[in-house]
């Protein structure tokens, strides 16, 4: 029901957006508008992804919990969406994702709002052993004997009598 309202209020808010805009300062100026927001969001985003990929990979590298460079990378993903839409409204809520103290506020609402079970990484996952057994690691040598014919009677190895 959530997403339905979404669906219908943001195309309202937009048009009423544009008609009070388009209405105050001309058409041309307000197209204007809509395509700079796009290209310097486009900029924004390009840079803040750059930089939450390099966060992610940082937190890859040192084995920490990338629940928060992931959450930051989709929000700004979303932002890019946003602002490539045209639209005013959009375009501030875009612009607002691409802030990092936003970015933060709305991680902390949404990881608050979510339960996980469980989480493991990186070594962690190694140590399944029960506590006080010795686990032995080592390594083998396949010493199947090679098959032999036992068609009595044979004396090698024929196309006939393969394995």
């Amino acid at each position: 029901m959530w997403l339905f309202a979404l669906f219908v209020a943001v195309p309202l808010i937009e048009i009423g957006l544009f008609i009070q805009v388009g209405g105050a300062i001309g058409l041309w100026p307000t197209l204007a508008i809509v395509v700079v927001t796009a290209i310097l969001g486009t900029s924004l985003v390009r840079a803040q992804g750059a930089m939450a990929m390099g966060q992610l990979r940082d937190s890859f590298n040192q084995l920490n919990d990338p629940t928060e460079p992931l959450a930051h990378g989709a929000m700004i993903l979303f932002s890019g969406a946003l602002l490539l839409t045209p639209g005013f409204f959009t375009d501030a809520v875009g612009f607002a994702l691409l802030i990092p103290p936003v970015r933060r506020a709305v991680f902390k609402y949404f990881a608050a709002r979510v339960k996980v079970q469980s989480f493991t990484m990186g070594a962690e996952m190694h140590q399944r052993a029960p506590q006080g057994e010795d686990v032995i690691d080592g390594d083998f040598t396949d010493v199947t004997p090679e098959k032999k014919p036992t068609h009595p009677g044979v004396q090698g190895p024929s196309g006939w009598t393969k394995h």
